[in-house]
């Protein structure tokens, strides 16, 4: 198998870019502008980072937090500032040292109100498959009898067509504005509804009815068929030229799972850029290896938050903690009790439901291959069995998605896997000779049928929605299900096997340093489910599980003693504790929209389109007068007898983060101690030092300080520990580039299963301390001892010297991790 052993090399003729040594998120948003980030330029350029890493910047949905919809490519947001503003930034940003890498959407825009701000789209709209934008956007016409369904009614059309008038020539209904089809304007409403290219339909109708490609299951992200060279030279020209002129020097790609052929467009991006340093957010299962042939730098980083987040993960009280959920909560297997009955049936359930119109057009474009077939033996299967088939072969696609054209040639791995699924997928049919559909749908997955444009459609269709089911079930439904241990619920994790050995964890390392040794790492993000600080607190428990089981029967007494409301079931009130006490804050104002958020993802009573508001009420009260009340004070006074371990899991993740092989992305606010939870409540803006933007909120972010609070010390201990890795990387990045080296060191002794130790080229070492609550219960390092490389080694943290064996508990006497230098 081939190895990429650097970074992709330029196109020819030109000079390499710059690999960063260490990047700094910041998500703009309108009350975070250019203008704001330009001012927390110096602060974060102090920390030792190389480049400023910004969320999408294009023109966007009024209003929106995120950028990712997009909806115009030509010009940067103005709500931002605009291009000079941008500029400026850069500017700034270059004073201080530091370049910049930009977040770019390819795979969808946004579909607005009023629908004008995308002017493509509206172009489309009123000109139907005739408009030279047609080919923008993934739309099946023949579907939809040669118009595209718009859900964005409140109800059946007949019902809201009281709410539609034709203003100045436009179409109105609430805030939406629809383009009319030449001649139409003067049609009565009935009459001008139909004779329209689009169709205006209740929004419940998009489950089964949309013909165009989106994001996930979110019908107001429209799919960009990049694929087409017009289409990618239209939708990425500003942020090209901005590459060209040095305003940008790398990028971050959203999402390439979604595009038709994403080896194809990141070549081309690769040559545009002239081999700027670009990561994908590509979410890799434990066992699956980047596809070689990319020409990437690696992930953004989910695979190493992962293999990081697992050290601290203890296997055998985890298995205690599972026991002890299935029996809190009273969940069946498949409902949150198993994990691997649980992601099967979710993945049925949105299969089945969220992505019906998915799966329809899969059908169709099957059934049509068959019929237009000269073979007899693809004849006569009929629309259930392939749909049947399809819908079983997907949900048992084991990574998010295959890579195969029709009619190339296919990996080892994609066969293997696709094969292996169809097999699982003939238990469904009753009839044997029925089955032979899966054979049909295997094949056709493959590429193996032909490379017309039936055949091509269907493999590029189920790879696309093979990547937003495994998205959909797991990670927003099989996660929010499956919660003996929230931090194992992370993107990129492995809830059924989260815990990671150190023997795994050196091999991983030493397999990006050969492979990918300029990939990203994370440890948060603006997609994280919880910051690393919050999943490393709830990490402990997997060492403690007996005394989290004796806590919830002691909330949950005190909560019906002083009279609170009661949970309205058990998985909400184990999700809601953990929940409280990983943030490690009284703020029920931030603890309830993320508990609904969480039951509304589990779809178990109730969800984003069939909402029982009964039960949402229910929760809020509780969480408001349990983990978000005076019960929080038991909680508050368990976490200070767990103080110590999590200081050691704050400090371990973040120091292995910033030593490890890769590029490591700080999110901000992180270098200091940074509690946040799922969206939005991960996109509040911290405080920097100068810097106070309009709705910032005194939280734990930035360098997470607050006058009186417990959490200021380790904050601030953090914060150091990050700065002095940070200084390192930029100082000597030859320690831990392309050319470094990875070297584990072992230690010896009774308790050397709790060290995790590493060299970087010779000249860097680091020790941390893994499992600490059940390190000091069986008696502390006692006579443990790790050898260092020959020389001299100083701690630039504490000014310790050290050489040759030491004895891990001096080493580690005043914390639990150690940062040497050789001298």
């Amino acid at each position: 198998m081939p190895y990429m052993a650097s970074p992709p090399s330029p196109p020819a003729g030109r000079s390499p870019r710059p690999v960063p040594t260490a990047t700094y998120r910041l998500q703009l948003q309108p009350e975070f502008p250019f203008a704001a980030a330009a001012a927390a330029v110096p602060h974060i350029a102090s920390l030792g980072v190389s480049h400023l890493h910004l969320s999408p910047v294009l023109e966007a949905v009024p209003g929106s937090a995120h950028g990712y919809d997009v909806t115009g490519h030509a010009r940067v947001r103005e709500e931002l500032g605009g291009e000079e503003g941008l500029r400026a930034l850069a500017r700034t940003a270059r004073e201080h040292g530091l370049g910049v890498v930009l977040d770019i959407v390819p795979n969808h825009m946004g579909v607005p109100a009023p629908e004008r701000l995308n002017e493509p789209l509206w172009e489309v709209l009123r000109e139907g498959p005739a408009s030279p934008f047609a080919r923008w956007f993934d739309i099946d016409w023949e579907a939809g009898g040669g118009r595209v369904l718009l859900p964005v009614l409140g109800g059946r059309l007949g019902d809201e067509m009281a709410a539609m008038s034709v203003r100045n020539g436009v179409l109105a209904y609430h805030d939406h504005r629809f383009p009319l089809r030449e001649g139409t304007e003067h049609l009565p409403l009935p009459e001008l509804l139909d004779a329209q290219h689009y169709r205006l339909a209740w929004w419940r109708l998009a489950r089964t009815e949309l013909n165009y490609r989106r994001f996930f299951t979110i019908s107001d992200l429209i799919g960009v068929r990049v694929e087409d060279p017009e289409v990618f030279a239209a939708t990425h020209a500003c942020v090209l030229r901005l590459v060209r002129e040095g305003v940008v020097d790398g990028l971050r790609v959203d999402h390439p799972d979604g595009l038709a052929d994403p080896g194809g467009y990141l070549m081309r991006l690769h040559e545009e850029t002239g081999g700027a340093w670009t990561v994908v957010e590509k979410i890799l299962a434990r066992d699956e290896r980047l596809p070689v042939s990319w020409p990437v730098a690696g992930t953004t980083g989910y695979d190493a938050l992962h293999r990081i987040d697992g050290l601290f993960t203890d296997p055998e009280g985890l298995a205690e903690l599972t026991a002890l959920h299935r029996e809190f909560t009273g969940a069946a297997a498949d409902l949150g009790g198993e994990w691997g009955a649980t992601a099967r049936r979710a993945a049925r359930e949105v299969v089945t439901h969220d992505l019906a119109a998915e799966v329809e057009r899969l059908t169709r474009t099957a059934a049509a291959v068959c019929e237009a077939a000269p073979e007899s033996a693809l004849r006569d299967h009929a629309p259930w069995a392939l749909r049947t088939a399809i819908r079983e072969v997907l949900a048992r696609v084991p990574v998010y998605r295959p890579y195969v054209a029709a009619g190339g040639p296919v990996g080892a791995e994609d066969r293997a896997m696709l094969e292996e699924a169809a097999e699982g997928a003939r238990e469904a049919f009753a009839v044997p000779e029925e089955a032979a559909s899966v054979d049909v749908v295997r094949d056709l997955a493959l590429g193996q049928l032909g490379d017309g444009p039936a055949q091509r459609d269907f493999c590029t269709r189920f790879a696309q929605v093979s990547a937003a089911l495994r998205a959909k079930s797991e990670e927003d439904r099989a996660f929010y299900r499956y919660t003996p241990l929230l931090s194992a619920t992370e993107v990129g994790g492995s809830p059924g096997r989260p815990q990671v050995a150190p023997e795994e964890f050196h091999a991983y390392c030493a397999r990006i340093q050969r492979d990918w040794p300029a990939t990203g790492t994370v440890l948060s993000t603006h997609d994280t489910k919880r910051s690393a600080d919050v999943r490393a607190a709830i990490a402990v428990l997997s060492e403690c599980p007996r005394r989290w089981a004796d806590l919830l029967e002691r909330v949950t007494e005190e909560t019906r003693r002083l009279g609170g409301a009661e949970a309205p079931d058990p998985h909400v009130a184990w999700t809601a504790w953990q929940t409280a006490y990983g943030l490690g804050l009284r703020a029920p104002e931030r603890l309830v929209p993320a508990l609904l958020k969480a039951v509304r993802e589990a779809g178990l009573r109730t969800s984003w389109t069939e909402q029982d508001r009964e039960y949402e009420a229910a929760v809020e009260r509780f969480v408001t007068a349990g983990p978000g009340g005076p019960p929080l004070e038991s909680v508050t006074a368990f976490a200070e007898e767990l103080r110590e371990p999590v200081r050691a899991n704050v400090l371990g993740a973040a120091l292995l983060h910033l030593t490890m092989p890769g590029v490591p992305d700080l999110y901000m606010g992180t270098e200091g101690l940074y509690a946040a939870l799922v969206d939005p409540d991960n996109r509040r803006v911290p405080e920097f030092p100068g810097v106070r933007p309009a709705g910032a909120e005194d939280a734990l972010g930035g360098d997470g300080e607050a006058s009186g609070r417990p959490a200021e010390a380790l904050s601030r201990e953090k914060r150091r520990l990050t700065v002095t890795a940070l200084r390192l990387r930029r100082e000597h990045p030859e320690w831990f580039g392309a050319s470094a080296s990875y070297e584990p060191l072992r230690a010896e002794g009774p308790a050397a299963g709790h060290c995790v130790a590493f060299t970087r080229s010779g000249s860097v070492a680091v020790v941390v301390t893994r499992l600490s609550l059940r390190l000091a219960e069986a008696g502390g390092w006692r006579d443990t001892s790790l050898e260092l490389p020959p020389g001299r080694w100083r701690d630039p943290l504490g000014g310790r010297k050290a050489e040759g064996r030491c004895a891990l508990a001096e080493l580690l006497a005043g914390s639990p991790v150690a940062l040497l230098v050789r001298d």
